[in-house]
């Protein structure tokens, strides 16, 4: 029996929209300068019975410098945001997607909630004026599924077209499913991540009655603090990452800019509790054990942790746990820093983006930094990357993204060298 050859798969396209920049180079640029996108809320009125008045809001974004207006707005922010941002990759990769074989290229865009926006819109004018009201748009826009079928039609991408909802772990598992479909010879390319336009009240409502977000609404700034002791919750936030995912040998073919290799994915599932991390991090210790497995790397062999690091007083100290654990207490140059300190916690998105800032590290040799760490927690005694970026030699790194439902997702990147 023959023996399959993986492929090696490859990023050579990168798109981004958040709070911090309408596009990769802007974000990054205030990632590395350590600008907080963290904001007074602004998306709906609020009154005194809310207690959480911060989010991390996309604002001011023009869709029409891509889109024609009456065309967006027959889709969910949600699915606008990863067109939007699969174009900047599309673009980005050099990659013609007029010509060629449109069955050899494919979409995979994870969302943990979807279309909610459209829905709760549809609903009040369900409850205050009857079914009559409802927009015939519904349904295309508030589906999971939107964000990636939209961006298959923009593109014409007619090879494999999947959408994964494993709320905070979304846009990670869809890059997974991407490098193993190109892996296996499925596809050529694949544009992958995830996209989320969740600041609306039930949402946050919903969060804030879990008592899971930061109340630091005096200081918005300050408020999304990883791994600090003071740090008292996540804030919610919004936006889309996604990359443009090739095999290797195709990538090479057309002369294309490699920004990193992507060389192994580990997935697990707790089955605990449905919101609540495993304590001991078990779930996130097997993720990146499988990951470095598949690899074929030791834990010594990672230089960078982009961390989940959402600011959760339970899930940080249980990330911690899992990365001391196979990484030993105090382990020697491994750098760990959480991003989501500058954009906040994006849900779906998060993994899409967190991949891209995991690539623009590699590509830069420099660490985005951990803000607002101003004193960490009992028993953190990592090397956080507090405050100030860091300048250091990145061969692989791990982006990490966990979600409710006990999902976690560990990636590893390489940087590429030509070999």
């Amino acid at each position: 029996m023959k023996t399959m050859q993986l492929r090696r798969v490859v990023i050579t396209g990168l798109g981004a929209l958040t709070n911090l920049g309408e596009d990769v180079d802007s974000t990054w640029k205030a990632l590395i300068e350590g600008r907080s996108g963290i904001g007074p809320m602004t998306a709906f009125e609020q009154d005194e019975s809310w207690n959480v008045n911060i989010a991390g809001e996309i604002r001011d974004f023009d869709c029409t410098k891509r889109f024609d207006e009456r065309e967006a707005k027959k889709v969910d922010p949600t699915a606008l945001y990863a067109m939007w941002t699969g174009s900047e990759a599309a673009e980005d990769s050099g990659i013609d997607f007029t010509a060629g074989d449109p069955y050899s290229r494919g979409v995979a865009i994870g969302s943990g909630i979807g279309g909610v926006q459209t829905m709760e819109e549809q609903k009040t004018k369900l409850v205050l004026n009857g079914p009559r009201k409802v927009s015939p748009f519904t349904v295309p826009k508030l589906m999971i599924n939107a964000a990636a079928g939209n961006l298959s039609i923009l593109l014409n991408l007619r090879g494999a077209n999947t959408a994964t909802a494993t709320a905070c772990a979304s846009g990670a598992h869809s890059i997974v499913s991407a490098y193993n479909l190109i892996q296996l010879g499925q596809a050529d390319v694949m544009l992958a991540g995830g996209s989320e336009a969740a600041v609306t009240p039930l949402c946050l409502g919903g969060f804030m009655r879990m008592k899971a977000l930061s109340k630091r609404n005096d200081d918005p700034t300050k408020a999304s603090r990883p791994f600090d002791k003071d740090r008292d919750g996540f804030v919610l936030a919004e936006g889309a990452g996604i990359v443009v995912l090739e095999d290797l040998e195709h990538a090479r073919a057309r002369g294309a800019k490699i920004y990193a290799e992507v060389v192994g994915g580990g997935t697990t599932g707790d089955a605990g509790h449905i919101a609540a991390p495993d304590s001991n991090g078990d779930g996130a210790y097997e993720a990146m054990r499988r990951a470095l497995g598949q690899a074929g790397l030791d834990p010594s062999d990672i230089d960078y942790i982009n961390a989940h690091g959402t600011s959760t007083p339970l899930g940080d100290a249980a990330e911690v746990a899992a990365i001391k654990r196979l990484f030993g207490d105090q382990p020697e140059n491994l750098l760990v820093s959480s991003t989501k300190s500058s954009t906040g916690h994006t849900l779906g998105a998060a993994g899409g983006l967190e991949t891209i800032f995991v690539t623009k590290a590699i590509q830069e040799q420099v660490v985005p930094a951990t803000i607002n760490l101003d004193e960490p927690d009992e028993g953190f005694n990592l090397d956080f990357v507090a405050n100030t970026p860091r300048e250091a030699p990145i061969r692989y790194a791990i982006n990490n993204s966990f979600g409710f439902g006990g999902h976690n997702v560990s990636l590893i990147l390489k940087s590429y060298s030509g070999e």
